[in-house]
Formats: structure tokens, C-alpha cells, sequence
């Protein structure tokens, strides 16, 4: 009688192997984070929280630092809780949405006209979506 179940050194190379590629994953979702800080087009928020997912999974380390860092820590937090984000990110966001999308619309595929409606329609649908968000309101 055979056994088929794996060995233990194959359970630990394969909890290594998930726990490396959740850290890899982790990362390339944050950096797509932060370029979403300044790329109105990126969502920073969902990469931010599969950030939070993924090094929770993978690394307490990483995960620790990542909910105490100064920029990304408490925002995390609050959208976790349900208490939304601030209204100077909300107006920022929006803002900067508008900018670049208008931006690329006018300029960038001025001659395409379903390509200027995908982007008005992905700048409202994104507009509509930041503003249903909880405004969080700091309590002093």
C-alpha cells in the first residue's frame, strides 16, 4: 500500500513557495498603490488592501509595518473599520481623476471618440464610487 500524501519537507517547500510568492504579490500590488497616489486611473485604496491581505497571509513583519507606516497605516485601518476616508482624499482623488482623465481625453485620444467616452464613463463610475465611501472624520 502506497501513501500519497506529501512529505513534510514538500509541505514546507510548498508553505515557502505561497508565502514568497504572497510577499511578491504583496509588493507589486503596493507599488501599484502608490502609483495610484499619483495616477488618478489606478485605485490605490483595493491595492492597498490586497497589500494588507497578502502580507498578512505571508509575513507578521511585513504586515506590522505596513499597518504603522505612516502613510499607508491608518487609512488602511479606517477603510478596514468602515469609517472611510478622509474628505481631503476624497477631494484630492476626485481632482486629480478629473485632471488626467479630461487631460486624456482631450489630448492623448482627441480623434477616438469611444475611447473619450470609456474615459468620462470610468471617471463618473469612479467619481460616484468615492463619494458613496464613509467620509472618516478625525475625533479630537
Amino acid at each position: 500500500m502506497t501513501n500519497h500524501e506529501p512529505t513534510a519537507s514538500l509541505k514546507i517547500n510548498k508553505r515557502r513557495t505561497v508565502r514568497a510568492l504572497l510577499i511578491v504579490a504583496g509588493t507589486a500590488s503596493l507599488a501599484l498603490g502608490i502609483i495610484g497616489i499619483v495616477l488618478p486611473i489606478l485605485p490605490t485604496t483595493p491595492f492597498l488592501l490586497i497589500t494588507a491581505a497578502c502580507y498578512l497571509r505571508s509575513s507578521e513583519r511585513m504586515h506590522k509595518w505596513l499597518m504603522s507606516n505612516r502613510w499607508f497605516g491608518e487609512y488602511i485601518r479606517n477603510y478596514q473599520a468602515g469609517r472611510g476616508i478622509p474628505m481631503k482624499t476624497k477631494v484630492l482623488a476626485i481632482s486629480f481623476l478629473w485632471i488626467a482623465i479630461l487631460y486624456s481625453t482631450f489630448f492623448v485620444v482627441d480623434k477616438i471618440l469611444i475611447m473619450q467616452i470609456v474615459l468620462l464613463a470610468i471617471a463618473l463610475i469612479v467619481s460616484i464610487h468615492l463619494t458613496r465611501i464613509p467620509t472618516f472624520k478625525k475625533q479630537l
